[in-house]
């Protein structure tokens, strides 16, 4: 706690500093799971890569206190050995808490618990002027800065510390399997398992019009003694999603973190296409086995962003209404030809907030009041920059012609008169910078907007755009971060019983 407080009064003095001078910064958190262009060099950054450390896990209030940048296996690792768990843990392992904080972070679990962020207690932050705050979501006197914090990308503020809540953890995750012959059976099948009191997890994988499989967990101790623990995490181990896209009404236990973290390997389906850039390795069980320290969302990140390849690679997740995600499906079908598709079910949040929060359009009658649908939209988009800035323009303007919104981590190109339309304006959310010293600094759409114009015109090295050479050079960037190591070594991955 020491090295912690110290950092924090030093931290406290740059932003006091930087106030003083009304300079801009952004903040270097020392990793990413963001596609997005990263900011120019030129921008004052402050470091805060250091506060990585799990400060302690209190197993009688069932909270653990955190820094920023503590990624979710590290999390996980540290409360397992007291029987607790976070109640939301992003699926990949290496997304912060303070990420899943300031960001928007739905789970399978979000369903039943919310996003990341309902399972804060307190946060610890350094304002704009370089106070150090705590408060909560009831706080009286911050309360609307803790609201106004969550999902602003850092905009009001630097997140040092939060206290998490915790739930009691179980060694296995029942989980069931439930085929789906169309768009809106997938649908009405997660429509009818989230209100199953049974769940605690639920998503679901489209991987064609006609074939969607929705799985199910549930938290339990008891495993049949026949019943042989699913793993995710070996190298020989299949993918979840090609597991799951062959499974019919069927059911399995699978330890509880290989349960978490079961989309690491592959990145969803993302890995796939690095077996489509690469065309001369097959994709086949032993090449992903012989690939498979590349092929875990650290390094497939770190390779995306060093490769340049993000530049034409569509990573969209978007909230609909139930009521409308059949209709967005048809369009991304037809107009992006991306399979699969990832769905899943999220509570509601009444604005004013960042977080995603959907309408229904003129004449749709709400089935759902608390309730939305996040379809995961992750594949290659066109090669030339300016027609897959068009194609993402159109797909923001499809999403919002449906009531839905979109996720903020990924390439956004709306207009600033666009962009704060779609949170009923933006006088909220400057009330909350004047209140806390936070006019000076970028606001959420200066964070997140991608210029469209520039994005359309911009031609990547001449190295890079040589496949595959532009592709090897995002290899070798991903080895250089040694993250590898990380999976290798990971105390979560199931050993056998103890």
């Amino acid at each position: 706690m020491d090295k912690h407080l110290k950092t924090l009064h030093s931290l406290s003095k740059t932003l006091t500093t930087l106030h003083q001078t009304r300079t801009p910064y952004r903040i270097n958190h020392g990793s990413t799971n963001s596609t997005r262009p990263r900011p120019s060099s030129g921008t004052a950054t402050v470091d805060i890569s250091s506060l990585n450390n799990v400060l302690s896990v209190n197993k009688a209030t069932k909270t653990a206190l955190v820094e920023p940048n503590v990624p979710m296996d590290k999390l996980v690792e540290a409360t397992l050995p007291h029987g607790l768990i976070p109640p939301v843990v992003m699926e990949f392992p290496g997304i912060t808490a303070g990420g899943g904080f300031a960001g928007t972070a739905g789970e399978s679990s979000s369903f039943k618990h919310g996003f990341f962020d309902d399972t804060v207690r307190q946060v610890e932050m350094v304002l704009g002027d370089g106070k150090i705050v705590r408060f909560g979501p009831d706080d009286e006197e911050k309360g609307d800065l803790f609201r106004g914090a969550a999902g602003a990308v850092g905009t009001l503020g630097v997140t040092t510390c939060l206290e998490i809540r915790l739930m009691d953890a179980k060694k296995f995750v029942k989980t069931r399997y439930h085929r789906a012959r169309s768009v809106a059976e997938a649908v009405e099948v997660i429509r009818r398992e989230v209100r199953n009191d049974d769940n605690d997890f639920v998503d679901g994988i489209l991987f064609s019009r006609d074939h969607g499989v929705v799985v199910t967990g549930e938290l339990t101790d008891v495993k049949p003694r026949a019943a042989e623990p699913r793993t995710f995490s070996r190298a020989w181990d299949q993918w979840f999603y090609l597991h799951a896209q062959n499974q019919q009404q069927s059911e399995e236990y699978i330890p509880l973190a290989e349960y978490l973290f079961r989309y690491d390997r592959g990145g969803f389906w993302v890995g796939a296409a690095a077996f489509e850039y690469f065309k001369f390795v097959p994709f086949t069980r032993f090449s992903r086995w012989f690939l498979d320290d590349f092929l875990h969302t650290r390094m497939m990140y770190r390779a995306l962003h060093g490769s340049g390849e993000s530049a034409r690679f569509v990573v969209q997740d978007v909230a609909m209404p139930f009521e409308t995600t059949e209709a967005f499906v048809d369009y991304t079908a037809e107009s992006l030809n991306i399979w699969p598709l990832w769905l899943c079910p999220l509570r509601r949040r009444a604005p004013p907030t960042f977080h995603p929060f959907t309408t229904v359009p003129e004449g749709v009658v709400r089935e759902e009041e608390d309730m939305m649908l996040n379809v995961g939209v992750w594949g290659w988009g066109p090669d030339e920059p300016a027609r897959f800035v068009e194609k993402n323009r159109e797909l923001e303007a499809k999403v919002r012609e449906l009531g839905g919104m979109k996720w903020l981590y990924a390439h956004t190109y709306y207009a600033q008169d666009e962009f704060w339309d779609m949170y009923n304006g933006r006088g909220w959310y400057d009330e909350l910078r004047e209140k806390y010293n936070a006019g000076h600094l970028p606001s959420v759409w200066d964070k997140v907007h991608v210029d469209p114009e520039a994005a359309g015109n911009k031609k990547r090295h001449w190295l890079k755009r040589q496949v595959p050479l532009g592709g090897f050079y995002g290899i070798w960037k991903s080895i250089q971060s040694k993250d590898y190591f990380l999976h290798r070594n990971a105390a979560w991955k199931w050993k056998g019983e103890e």
